[in-house]
């Protein structure tokens, strides 16, 4: 094995480790608390960065409201997926900021991030039931782009190969701005199939 494919492999895992890092809207310093905590009254009036998947996208006059069953954050402040191996929840929040964000575009269970201060509950029905949702005034509103399913086939997979950084605005900072994610580039080697032999001669 020549010397240089493991220095190689290891660059590549290292320059994938550095791009794996939260978008500059969403760094600070944050308060580490669910909103099952801040509903049963800690944290107080605290910065919070929350995300999970919206519920319910609504409008007012003068501010949108996100309705959010909120989930935790992997190492890039992106709410991780629900899977079956992946469940967890941590309740419900309430995130609402100044302006018109457009129900049709912050779809639900979109993801989606928040940043600002925790400021008391809100009061709304699930069903019947009367739930204190905990709101969080809300100082950048990040909405992730769409997750894609790939169906990789047969072949190998190098997952080496990238990065790719693109846009994913206008929606990605407070309803403005161009701001994404990192998404490795796939590549994907297939075998080349072997030539049929020719047919016996008689």
């Amino acid at each position: 094995m020549s010397m240089y494919k493991p220095l190689i492999l290891a660059t590549a895992i290292g320059t994938l480790a550095a791009c794996a890092t939260v978008p500059q809207p969403l760094q600070g310093t944050f308060t580490e608390i669910t909103s099952v905590g801040a509903q049963q009254g800690g944290g107080g009036e605290v910065q919070v960065r929350w995300g999970g998947q919206i519920i319910e996208t609504r409008p007012g006059p003068n501010e949108t409201c996100f309705f959010i069953l909120q989930r935790p954050l992997d190492d890039q402040a992106r709410p991780k997926a629900a899977s079956s191996s992946n469940s967890d929840t941590q309740g419900r929040f309430v995130a609402c900021r100044a302006g018109f964000y457009d129900p049709e575009v912050f779809t639900r269970d979109r993801d989606i991030t928040v940043t600002g201060v925790l400021h008391g509950t809100m009061q709304e029905k699930v069903g019947e039931y009367n739930y204190a949702y905990p709101r969080v005034d809300a100082n950048v509103v990040y909405l992730w782009p769409e997750r894609v399913m790939v169906n990789y086939g047969p072949g190998w997979y190098d997952p080496f190969w990238g990065p790719y950084w693109g846009p994913w605005g206008p929606y990605g900072w407070g309803g403005y701005g161009y701001w994404g994610g990192y998404y490795p580039t796939r590549v994907i080697v297939r075998p080349v199939p072997r030539p049929m032999p020719p047919p016996p001669h008689h």
